[in-house]
C-alpha cells in the first residue's frame, strides 16, 4: 500500500510539474498568433504603397553617392542637395513625355489633316501579294480595298479598331499608373536622402540580427548591386537615347522623342536599340544621299554598340558575384517582374548564389573534419 501511494504522489508531481510548461508552450503560440495577426495586418495595410517604397528604396540607394558629393558641393545643405536631385530626375521624367506626347500630337494632327484633305494615297497592292501563303488573299484584297476607297476599309475594319482601341487605351492607363508611381517615389526618395545614414544602420542591424555577419555582407552587396545596375543599365540606357535623340535631331528625323524613348525602353528591358536603329539605318540609305547616309550610319552604329562595352564593365564592378550570375538576373527579374525585376532579379540571384557558396563550402569543411577510419 505504501509503495503505491508513493507511486501515485509521483505521478502527481509529474503532472503538476508538466502543467506549467504546457501553459508556457500555449502562451508561446498565443503570442506568436498575435504578433502574425498584426504582422498580417501590416502587410495589408502596406501592400499597396509597397510598389513605390520599392522604388524609393532603390532611387536612394543608388543616388545617395551623388547626394553626398551635391551636398559637399553645397556646404553640408542636405535639404537644398536633396530637393535639386529630385527636380533633375523629375525632369529627366517628364522631359522626354513631354517630349513624346507633342511629337505624337503633332504627327497625329498631321496625318488627320492629310485624311480629311484626302492626301492619304495607298499604292495598288502587287499580284505577288496573293501568293502569300494562308493571309495573302485576304491581305490582297484588304490591301486593294485601302486604294481605291480608305474609308470603306475603315468601316469594315472598325469593330476590330475599336477593340484594338479598347486594349490600346487599357494598356496606356496601365503605364500611366506605373509612371505615376514612379513620379511618387521619386518625390518619395527625395526624402529619404537625409535620414538615408539612419535608415541604413538600422538595415544593418536587422541584418546582423538574422545572420550576423553575413547578413551585413548582403547589405552591402545589395547596395553594390543596385547601384552598378544603375550605372550599368539605367545610366547606359540613358547615355544612349540621349545620343541617338542628338543625331536624329541633326538629320531632322520626325518624332525625335519618340524614337529616343523607345530606344531607351528597349536598352532597359534587354533587349538593345537595334530594333529600332537597324531600320533607322536602313531608312536612311534610301532617303538620304550617299555622304549624309554614311554619316548617318556612322554615327548610329557606335551608338548600339556602347552597351556591350560599357554594361559589362559597370555592372560588375566591385562585386564578387560572376558577371553571369547578375547579367542572368538582370534578363530574369525584367522578365518576370517588369522594371522593378531589373534590380530585384540581380540583387535575388546574387543572395542565393552567396548562400549556395556558405553551403556548399561548409559541407566541405564538415567532411574534411571528419575522423577517418
Amino acid at each position: 500500500m505504501d509503495e503505491d501511494r508513493t507511486r501515485n504522489d509521483e505521478r502527481v508531481e509529474e503532472t503538476k510539474s508538466t502543467l506549467p510548461a504546457i501553459e508556457t508552450r500555449i502562451t508561446d503560440f498565443v503570442r506568436l498568433g498575435i504578433v502574425g495577426l498584426f504582422a498580417y495586418w501590416s502587410l495589408t495595410l502596406v501592400a499597396p504603397f509597397a510598389i513605390i517604397a520599392v522604388w524609393a528604396s532603390i532611387l536612394t540607394v543608388a543616388l545617395f553617392p551623388a547626394y553626398a558629393r551635391l551636398r559637399a558641393m553645397l556646404g553640408g545643405r542636405g535639404r537644398l542637395a536633396a530637393l535639386l536631385i529630385t527636380l533633375i530626375n523629375l525632369a529627366i521624367i517628364i522631359g522626354p513625355l513631354a517630349a513624346i506626347l507633342f511629337g505624337s500630337a503633332e504627327a497625329a494632327q498631321a496625318l488627320f489633316t492629310k485624311f480629311e484633305a484626302g492626301g492619304i494615297v495607298v499604292p495598288s497592292p502587287a499580284e505577288s501579294v496573293r501568293d502569300w501563303p494562308l493571309i495573302g488573299e485576304r491581305v490582297y484584297a484588304n490591301w486593294m480595298l485601302a486604294s481605291n476607297n480608305l474609308d470603306a476599309l475603315i468601316k469594315q475594319l472598325e469593330p476590330s479598331l475599336l477593340q484594338m482601341s479598347g486594349t490600346a487605351v487599357g494598356l496606356l492607363a496601365s503605364i500611366g499608373a506605373g509612371l505615376l508611381s514612379f513620379v511618387v517615389a521619386v518625390l518619395v526618395s527625395g526624402f529619404l536622402f537625409r535620414p538615408g545614414p539612419r535608415i541604413a544602420e538600422t538595415v544593418k542591424t536587422f541584418a546582423e540580427r538574422i545572420a550576423g555577419q553575413r547578413g551585413l555582407g548582403f547589405v552591402k552587396m545589395t547596395t553594390s548591386t543596385i547601384r552598378n545596375v544603375a550605372r550599368g543599365v539605367i545610366g547606359v540606357a540613358l547615355i544612349q537615347a540621349f545620343l541617338c535623340a542628338i543625331v536624329l535631331r541633326l538629320f531632322d528625323i520626325p518624332m525625335t522623342g519618340l524614337i529616343a524613348f523607345a530606344v531607351l525602353i528597349l536598352c532597359i528591358v534587354q533587349v538593345g536599340p537595334a530594333p529600332v536603329l537597324l531600320p533607322l539605318i536602313i531608312w536612311g540609305w534610301f532617303k538620304l544621299e550617299v555622304g549624309p547616309a554614311l554619316i548617318f550610319t556612322l554615327l548610329l552604329v557606335p551608338i548600339a554598340l556602347i552597351d556591350n562595352i560599357m554594361k559589362p564593365i559597370l555592372v560588375a564592378r566591385g562585386l564578387s558575384t560572376p558577371m553571369l550570375v547578375i547579367l542572368i538576373g538582370v534578363l530574369g527579374g525584367t522578365l518576370s517582374y517588369g522594371l522593378i525585376g531589373l534590380f530585384l532579379g540581380p540583387i535575388v540571384l546574387s543572395v542565393f548564389y552567396d548562400l549556395l557558396l556558405v553551403w556548399l563550402r561548409a559541407g566541405g569543411e564538415a567532411q574534411q573534419q571528419e575522423p577517418k577510419a
